[in-house]
């Protein structure tokens, strides 16, 4: 990732800021940004300032630059100044990695209300195709090709009862990649997902695990449901470790596909 420039969604903490250092580790310079701020229906707490601080911290600490900017996915103005940021700074990106994202469970589809639907589908779906509407021109105004990765789960093919919201908008981001991946192969820039099961995150935090035993226990009561054995949760490094080889050149005739790293549990 030498001389390249990655843009990280989500970035304050957890997976976004592992795949901040990884890649800076790897040569490239670093924009990152997160809300830092509260949504109406998440149980886990918000991300920071402070954090996504640290994580311009780590990342300048390796010998990358690295801008870190308080931004909403959900307000495109927003992030169209920040690619504008972006553009004048490094004059390129090669890697968009769409990793913002919510958790929000209820006891079923229908006791979920309106707003927590909405909030779930603005952040996890339109979110993503808006933060790939301010970047995507800039990558191919670049020249260089690229890389887009957007943070799927493995929710996006297998169904969680109590989770509709989630699993509706991650199931949707499929479709948005795959069409992605079709206009943008003439400009050389590869679209994929990258489909954790279980990370060990602050979005575990705060009730939703408890609530989904609560709920169905069927599902959530029986153990890991995994191939591999042991504790399901999987540090955000592994996710970090498939998005550096999936936006680098070691994976350039890679576009289209979803990559499980989820221990089995998308064919338990």
């Amino acid at each position: 990732m030498d001389g390249k420039v990655a843009v990280i969604s989500g970035a304050a903490r957890g997976q976004g800021r592992a795949h901040a250092i990884k890649l800076a580790a790897e040569g490239a310079d670093i924009v990152a940004f997160d809300i830092c701020d509260e949504f109406g229906y998440t149980r886990a707490p918000a991300a920071t300032f402070e954090e996504l601080t640290t994580t311009g911290d780590e990342v300048r600490a390796l010998g990358r630059r690295c801008i870190t900017e308080r931004c909403d996915a959900r307000d495109l103005a927003a992030l169209t100044g920040l690619a504008e940021t972006v553009a004048a700074e490094f004059g390129r990106v090669d890697a968009l990695v769409v990793n913002h994202g919510i958790w929000t469970v209820d006891r079923n589809s229908w006791d979920l209300p309106e707003a927590s639907w909405q909030e779930s589908i603005d952040v996890l779906l339109t979110g993503a195709w808006k933060v790939a509407k301010a970047f995507v021109p800039y990558m191919i105004r670049s020249g260089n090709g690229g890389s887009i990765v957007f943070t799927s789960s493995v929710n996006a093919v297998v169904p969680q009862p109590s989770a509709v919201a989630y699993c509706a908008a991650k199931g949707g981001l499929q479709m948005l990649m795959k069409v992605l991946a079709h206009e943008l192969g003439p400009y050389d820039i590869r679209v994929n997902t990258v489909n954790p099961g279980r990370v060990d995150t602050a979005i575990l935090e705060g009730g939703n695990i408890e609530a989904s035993m609560e709920y169905h226990p069927y599902v959530f009561g029986e153990g890991p449901r995994t191939l591999l054995g042991g504790d399901p949760r999987r540090s955000p490094e592994v996710i970090a470790d498939a998005v550096a080889w999936m936006v680098s050149d070691e994976a350039k005739y890679v576009t289209g596909a979803l990559i499980p790293v989820d221990s089995g549990r998308m064919i338990w």
